[in-house]
């Protein structure tokens, strides 16, 4: 009777043992839990913040200073006007993604779709455009006034500055677009092969359909670049503050045109309106695409 009460007061301590590590378990997990929770929304707003005061910052600054002396036709030194650098901009941002997006997707799906796995020259490509992803704008810069300012004849012009960006995003649109082909689920894929569908018409029709949002990020974050580059577009596209008569004429983006009313230290409250449109036109850049992604979406 004693050695079968000992037992089972050994197996009653045991359990409050497990039960009291159960327990402790479950505070710490809490605790972790807790802590993870108010890092994340500490996180959150910090970045909210910085980027609400550079936002206000910029408003504060630039609203009052803007006129419509800064929206002439022609640029002078009276009026600093900033006109010809946001239709500069314009241009150059839809010629270089009417090329680099083409490209991008297409040799994505090369990369996702038909490419065998393993392959050598398919992770030597994706390891060149990580690469490419963090090498410097001036670096950019440099390379494209050696190839398409010099050698190819160009100049100082829009399509040298356009190939110089297209450069700099492709491998951006390239990876977000080799990331949202990835995400599709394979059943998409099998699915369209099972219906009797073929290999092309499964990626255009079912497989790209499906990543078409992942696409338009990339192609959001290419726009915020070109927008916002200024290094690259002064050894390319040069810095006339004039609209050219065509693409292998000078002219400066709303960025740079930014940096040079700043750097000359004559009209920096013009340059603060400038950036005023500049974040403007991001925005309205970036809406665009959003609507463009909902529209092709929802066929």
């Amino acid at each position: 009777m004693n050695k079968i009460e000992s037992q089972s007061g050994v197996a009653v301590i045991q359990q409050d043992i497990k039960r009291n590590g159960s327990m402790n378990n479950m505070k710490n997990a809490k605790t972790q839990s807790a802590v993870l929770r108010a890092l994340v929304y500490i996180a959150a707003f910090l970045t909210f913040g910085v980027l609400i005061c550079l936002i206000a910052y910029i408003l504060i600054k630039g609203i009052p200073n803007l006129s419509l002396d800064l929206f002439s036709l022609e640029y002078t030194s009276e009026n600093v006007s900033l006109f010809p650098a946001m239709i500069n901009t314009i241009i150059m941002t839809f010629l270089s993604l009417i090329i680099a997006v083409p490209l991008g997707v297409f040799s994505a799906i090369y990369l996702v779709e038909y490419a065998k796995r393993g392959n050598k020259v398919v992770g030597l490509v994706r390891i060149t455009a990580e690469t490419l992803s963090g090498i410097p704008s001036i670096v950019y810069g440099l390379f494209g006034f050696l190839l398409f300012v010099t050698s190819f004849g160009w100049g100082y012009s829009l399509l040298a500055g356009s190939f110089t960006l297209v450069i700099m995003i492709l491998p951006v649109i390239l990876r977000t677009t080799e990331e949202a082909l990835k995400a599709v689920p394979d059943s998409f894929r099998e699915g369209s092969f099972g219906l009797g569908a073929g290999k092309l018409r499964t990626v255009f029709r079912i497989v790209l359909p499906s990543a078409v949002p992942g696409i338009l990020s990339g192609v959001v974050l290419s726009v915020g670049r070109i927008v916002g580059e200024t290094a690259a577009l002064i050894y390319t596209a040069g810095t006339v503050a004039q609209i050219p008569d065509n693409l292998l004429g000078s002219g400066r983006t709303l960025a740079v045109h930014m940096y040079a009313l700043w750097s000359e230290g004559l009209n920096s409250e013009q340059s603060y309106a400038t950036a005023v449109i500049l974040l403007i036109t991001v925005v309205l850049l970036n809406a665009l695409s959003s609507v463009l992604a909902k529209k092709i979406t929802a066929k």
